[in-house]
């Protein structure tokens, strides 16, 4: 492996949006000592659902009811632990977060009971309409008898992926929600074209909105239950496809993820933790009778192709299902009683752990096998997982952050410090551009709000009226569109906090810890029209002293943006992590953000 020694630094630059950039820097570190890394072991953690004959959860197993094999060797269990739904008692005794100070805006709602989640997912591309109708008044059905305490959240997908509403435990939020307007039928083709340009474009849309989802859950601890409502899956499955087919096909959007147990330089756990969204794909068609014969004709007009369609649909259901850990639905129509078998049965599981006895990690599919020791149970758990080199990926990350590190300038100032706004003035001048790939779907406004990474915005606005002269130039730093030049505008002031403990830096072996970081904040027309957007950028290598500091204090950027004083606009900011491409983003309605409020310092943030 090949050394990379590079100063424990800081650096800025205009790069993907070409606008105003705020100096990020930090002292100079004397390199200390390389701290000795030793991983004892490798854990895998999987969630699993045990139902007996009745589709009852259940409960109070212990691990030695438990054997866990991966391509048929036994695995030792290193630790189970179990989760039941709560009473309510249990949710009585939880404690409610606290709502957050005005002007301060997050992309991570705390929710108390994170013991599970449930996702509502009303597919308008793949469902017919009289099929939605019919949909909407089973879950609106569920909710109006949902007991408080259950996190639920809401998504549409139609031409893209929509958030009708984030998770919430309040039963009549939801009920709002789910009658409001936001998640009506679809009633028109969002597609044109041939067949093969209609399904190519459908499994796109369908990727990207998973992949916008998946961004969407990462924040949020405990089990999701991803219940899909749909009409029909992608067509590119047939036969009786394999778990490791369906992964290499269709990508898998809800990562796998390691992490380190023990806050310690010797003796951690690296721990693969499997994707815990478990999807339930649900026909939302019900129960679909054979179509009508012609007594003139020998055999019923149609008969063979419609099972033939039904079983290719139902075989794809089976699959995703078993792929993720879940149960597919099919030919009932009772969509709400579907829903609380699966928000009952999916908040009872357990989460083990088994150290694998196969070190080498060449990129392969493995299979992992789970019995129990009971008669007549059933066992739903994510069958298997691709053997990723995590050090190989931190090898390629690390190549990309030289790359950008032998741009940069050199540092002046702590990573845990409080940044203001030294600006670099791009060529372009006002020219604004979007953002590339993952992180411009996130900017959008609009968006899946993303919570890989989860930062908290405070916002303050600027007593003084700007109004600009016909021939005078936009003050430093402004990058307005030219419409908006001769009306007059506020600066409003944003200091983002992210907490460091979200971000993926790859350790050199220097001991140094490397990253780079993209701040960006846009400001929106209601129509979506960007007219104003400023776009922040930090690379860095911390020695353990720094990087230590980092994760106590977090990150802490200020970035400053006119916004015209007439007029409704949105303010959409986000933190980009250029290693790994992971994001956070969060959209404050400007008629939300009151004068008079100053930022609070960094004590109190």
């Amino acid at each position: 492996m090949s050394r990379l020694i590079l100063p424990a630094r800081i650096v800025c630059r205009a790069a993907v949006w070409p606008v105003a950039c705020a100096a990020l820097v930090c002292a100079a570190q004397q390199p200390a000592p390389a701290p000795t890394l030793t991983v004892t072991s490798r854990e895998v953690l999987l969630d699993i659902v045990v139902t007996d004959q009745s589709h009852h959860a259940v409960t109070g197993l212990t691990a030695k009811d438990f054997t866990v094999t991966e391509e048929g060797q036994a695995q030792g269990i290193r630790h189970l632990e179990e989760h039941r739904t709560l009473s309510d008692a249990d949710v009585a005794r939880l404690k409610t977060a606290p709502p957050p100070p005005p002007n301060t805006f997050t992309n991570f709602t705390p929710i108390v009971n994170s013991n599970a989640y449930t996702v509502i997912l009303l597919d308008a591309l793949d469902t017919p309409i009289d099929a939605q109708m019919y949909l909407r008044e089973q879950v609106i059905d569920y909710l109006k008898h949902l007991q408080p305490g259950t996190p639920i959240a809401i998504f549409q997908l139609d031409t893209e992926m929509r958030l009708i509403q984030g998770f919430s435990t309040d039963p009549q939020a939801l009920l709002a929600a789910a009658e409001s307007k936001r998640d009506m039928p679809s009633l028109q083709k969002p597609i044109y074209g041939n067949r093969d340009y209609y399904l190519r474009m459908k499994n796109q849309i369908l990727g990207e909105g998973l992949r916008s989802l998946g961004r969407y859950l990462a924040g949020f601890p405990g089990r999701k239950n991803l219940i899909w409502f749909t009409g029909q899956l992608p067509t590119w499955l047939d036969g009786s496809p394999s778990v490791e087919e369906v992964e290499r096909r269709s990508g898998n959007p809800f990562r796998d993820d390691f992490t380190v147990f023990d806050d310690t330089l010797s003796g951690m756990t690296d721990a693969l933790s499997l994707s815990r969204v478990a999807i339930y794909p649900i026909d939302a068609r019900g129960l679909e009778t054979l179509p009508g014969f012609d007594a003139s004709r020998r055999r019923p007009g149609g008969n063979q192709g419609f099972l033939a369609r039904q079983g290719f649909n139902q075989i794809n259901l089976d699959a995703i299902a078993e792929a993720t850990g879940g149960k597919a639905y099919y030919n009932t129509n009772g969509l709400k009683n579907v829903l609380a078998e699966i928000v009952d049965n999916g908040s009872n599981y357990y989460t083990l752990a088994y150290g694998t006895t196969n070190q080498k990690w060449e990129g392969e599919f493995r299979h992992i096998k789970v019995t129990v020791d009971r008669p007549g149970v059933t066992l739903q758990y994510r069958p298997g997982y691709y053997a990723v080199d995590r050090a190989q990926a931190e090898q390629r990350q690390l190549a990309r952050l030289q790359r950008r590190m032998a741009r940069g300038q050199e540092p002046t100032q702590d990573p845990a410090g409080d940044y203001t706004d030294s600006p670099i003035v791009d060529d372009a001048g006002a020219t604004i551009k979007r953002p590339k790939g993952g992180f411009d779907a996130a900017m959008q406004l609009g968006a899946v709000p993303p919570t890989e990474i989860l930062f908290t915005a405070h916002v303050a606005i600027d007593d003084n009226v700007v109004k600009l002269g016909k021939n005078d130039p936009l003050p430093q730093d402004n990058y307005l569109k030219p419409e908006y030049k001769g009306k007059p505008f506020r600066n409003f002031t944003l200091a983002i906090h992210t907490d460091a403990s979200w971000l993926k830096l790859a350790q050199a072996p220097d001991g140094k810890r490397h990253g780079a970081l993209q701040f960006v904040t846009a400001l929106y027309t209601p129509d979506g029209e960007m007219i104003n957007s400023i776009n922040t950028e930090a690379d860095f290598a911390l020695g353990e002293a720094p990087y230590r500091k980092l994760l106590r204090d977090g990150l802490n950027v200020k970035q400053q943006i006119a916004v015209p004083v007439k007029g409704n606009y949105f303010l959409r900011v986000g933190v980009h992590d250029l290693g790994n491409d992971r994001v956070g983003a969060v959209e404050i309605p400007v008629d939300q953000i009151h004068a008079g409020i100053p930022l609070p310092t960094v004590a109190e943030r």
